[in-house]
């Protein structure tokens, strides 16, 4: 999960799809008190328009993968949940500053209590905040909130792979990642096995993608082993007689497409029309660059920076046969 935050990413993980397909499977694993006291009989609600506009009034910067959530508590009380996925590699000193900016805010806009929890994937053990406030004349004001490691999770691989919860799988792949960086062929077995893993839970199709999208996203792979591991997953389809993935991919590639347009439509209202259908195609694009043959160097994200809208038109048309990275770029 670390490596993509390293690769510059401007895209919402697939953290955030996954959490939002499978949100009470999300907090039973990682929050099981929190998970207690929700009436799960009851619709719970996103409110990511709420929770944009806070960010944005707060100038506190985009947050790689947060989600706010309305639930009813089992007394018949409603709630918002404000869920921060900390994905970046290493210990942030704003961190629970930015935690207690974010619940005050809420707060404040909304009149509505806010529960906050975090999810933290860095690889500091010792990196734990759980609380943030101030005292100042007698008058304190503090938040503290509960925080899971990926991490802690280390030596439960056994019991990990045991589990039906999609999100044991999830975590399982984070460690994965971590484990095999640097050794690609590891790297292409751990990922074959967590895909097989996959299968064998007999999920629905929707689970499956998804899940498969966040592993996909975590361990990538050099482009010899993401072929590789394709036809693989072929015969891993073949034997489950589900046809999931390999079915889709020239799908998810055009969802991507659809995806970078879209994104460019909604910065167009912040930031003027044209510069954002310009800034969500450069993102789509690099997005499916990245999807395909695995991570970029600087000079095409810099020829990706610079391009004019025909360009990034035409290079998106072409990513769907491209067997190369420079077959895209290629003029005739």
């Amino acid at each position: 999960m670390t490596e993509p935050q390293n690769n510059s990413d401007a895209y919402d993980s697939p953290w955030k799809e996954v959490l939002e397909h499978a949100f009470p499977e999300f907090v039973a694993f990682y929050f099981p008190e929190a998970y207690a006291q929700i009436d799960w009989a009851q619709d719970h609600e996103f409110k990511n328009t709420e929770l944009r506009q806070v960010v944005r009034d707060a100038e506190l910067g985009k947050r790689f993968a947060d989600v706010l959530v309305q639930v009813t508590l089992e007394g018949g009380e409603p709630r918002w949940i404000y869920i921060h996925i900390e994905v970046q590699g290493r210990r942030d000193s704003d961190f629970a500053r930015r935690m207690f900016t974010y619940n005050y805010r809420l707060f404040d806009r909304y009149a509505r209590p806010i529960a906050s929890l975090a999810v933290l994937a860095d690889a500091d053990a010792g990196w734990r905040p759980d609380h943030y406030g101030f005292e100042v004349l007698g008058c304190r004001h503090t938040l503290e909130f509960p925080v899971v490691k990926l991490i802690d999770y280390a030596d439960r691989i056994e019991s990990l792979e045991a589990s039906a919860n999609p999100f044991a799988l999830v975590t399982i792949a984070h460690l994965r990642t971590r484990q095999t960086k640097g050794n690609p062929q590891a790297r292409y077995q751990a990922k074959l096995n967590l895909v097989r893993a996959l299968y064998r839970q007999g999920w629905d199709r929707q689970h499956i993608l998804d899940l498969f999208a966040v592993i996909d996203w975590m361990m990538r792979l050099p482009n010899a082993l993401e072929q590789q591991l394709w036809q693989a997953i072929e015969t891993v389809e073949g034997e489950t007689e589900m046809r999931y993935v390999t079915s889709v991919e020239r799908l998810a590639i055009q969802r991507g497409i659809q995806q970078g347009l879209q994104q460019g439509l909604e910065q167009g209202l912040e930031q003027g029309l044209e510069q954002g259908r310009l800034e969500g195609k450069i993102e789509g694009l690099e997005r499916l660059l990245v999807k395909r043959f695995g991570p970029l160097d600087a000079a095409t994200r810099k020829r990706l920076e610079i391009a004019t809208l025909e360009q990034l038109d035409r290079w998106t048309d072409r990513i769907l046969d491209a067997s190369t990275v420079d077959a895209v770029f290629e003029e005739h």
